[in-house]
């Protein structure tokens, strides 16, 4: 999708971990600082129908998420250029977010890892229903999720930032607290 924020804010080039960029922080450093910030995780997912006979599911872990408007109501997920996830959601324009509790570390984990097998297995057995409206899946048992359509495509160094409208809102869950990431662990509230 194009739109008038397409890239403009252009991608440099990758730097070798403890290298400086020109402005004087390395990746490292810059690192060190963003894992003081304590932020919570989603699962972000999509439906996508183009691969094979009845499409595949398709999640990725994040923590760079956040509202963005009341009115109307918006949403910004930061996904790594050329990840599946940013491959899909280019293509397709709707999505949803399921907000994990502290007790879906273990999901987490499992959509976050590198090297991981296909999105297929790591939905098997972990409960969810299939959006309404997106055709994706919303995590059972988290505090709540959301159904999507991307609005605009934001490209930012070496991610992809994705506005997108809520479309639905659900709130299945009101035990336990929020799943959150600090200095690069899943951590609990208190």
């Amino acid at each position: 999708m194009q739109t008038p924020l397409t890239g403009t804010l252009s991608a440099l080039p990758a730097l070798p971990a403890g290298t400086p960029h020109p402005d004087g922080v390395s990746n490292d450093e810059f690192r060190a600082a963003m894992s003081r910030l304590a932020a919570g995780v989603v699962l972000v997912t999509a439906h996508d129908s183009d691969d094979g006979p009845r499409g595949e599911d398709v999640g990725m872990t994040a923590t760079a998420f956040m509202s963005v408007s009341l009115d109307p109501p918006l949403v910004l997920v930061s996904l790594r250029n050329g990840s599946r996830m940013d491959d899909l959601l280019a293509e397709q324009p709707l999505w949803a977010v399921s907000l994990l509790s502290e007790s879906q570390r273990h999901i987490a984990g499992r959509f976050a890892m590198k090297g991981r097998i296909s999105d297929r297995l790591l939905f098997e057995d972990i409960p969810y229903r299939t959006g309404e409206v997106s055709g994706a899946p919303l995590v059972g048992g988290a505090l709540a999720t959301l159904e999507c359509r991307t609005e605009q495509h934001v490209v930012a160094g070496d991610h992809t930032l994705v506005v997108g409208r809520v479309l639905t809102v659900g709130l299945p869950s009101a035990e336990g607290g929020p799943l959150t990431y600090f200095r690069g662990r899943y951590r609990q509230l208190g």
